[in-house]
């Protein structure tokens, strides 16, 4: 068992970046981001990428997932339940998610990592909470058993924070917020008008922070 190995889900997005912080304070990093066969040229890969050399894993790989577009449409890098600028319910979060741990559980093996990290937030909503969790024993289960991997865990990091705790967890750990994408559009710039541009500005008001991405754009 590689003690010191942790495989992170990463697309780009602010709650990638924040779980891979975290996950480096502690472990060397094997970053994975999922493609769809539509987005290697999309921003979220691009952030992906700064956020790559930013951390500078272990290893990182692509993973070419292009059947992801055929089960939900508007899938794409990863699964929308890791990123907090879309509010869709739990259960299609999940589903879309199986591809994706299963891939990331896969790696840990080859890896002999000794956790998986991903970036899956609900806030603090009871029954969703409990809904996650079970949905993450249930994986952990099957890390462990099936996969002879006693001592891997699955970790959830931002499970029960809202926008604006991501933020002010990912100042502490020192996330690079500038190599991050929310924007739903596919534009060169982010266009600050859109569902996720609003809601990654009302998450950093309330966390009382600024921005660093708006900063960059504006050199």
């Amino acid at each position: 068992m590689a003690k010191d190995l942790a495989v992170i889900l990463n697309n780009g997005s602010i709650n990638s970046a924040v779980t891979t912080a975290i996950a480096a304070q502690k472990y060397r990093t094997v970053m994975l981001y999922a493609e769809t066969g539509e987005d290697s040229q999309a921003p979220q890969r691009g952030a992906y990428d700064l956020q790559v050399a930013h951390f500078k894993p272990y290893r990182e790989h692509t993973l070419p997932m292009p059947f992801l577009t055929l089960i939900h449409p508007a899938a794409r890098g990863m699964a929308s339940a890791s990123d907090p600028r879309h509010p869709t319910p739990m259960s299609p979060q999940l589903i879309d998610l199986i591809p994706l741990v299963s891939a990331a559980l896969r790696f840990a093996v080859q890896y002999q990592a000794v956790a998986v990290f991903m970036g899956l937030r609900v806030g603090n909503h009871a029954d969703e909470i409990a809904q996650a969790t079970e949905y993450v024993q249930i994986w952990s289960e099957l890390i462990q058993l099936p996969c002879n991997q006693p001592e891997t865990t699955l970790e959830v990091p931002l499970l029960e924070l809202e926008p604006w705790q991501v933020i002010d967890l990912g100042y502490q750990v020192a996330a690079p917020f500038e190599r991050t994408w929310s924007c739903v559009d596919d534009g060169s710039e982010p266009c600050w008008a859109c569902n996720g541009c609003r809601s990654r500005e009302a998450a950093f008001h309330q966390a009382a922070k600024a921005d660093p991405l708006r900063s960059v754009r504006k050199m």
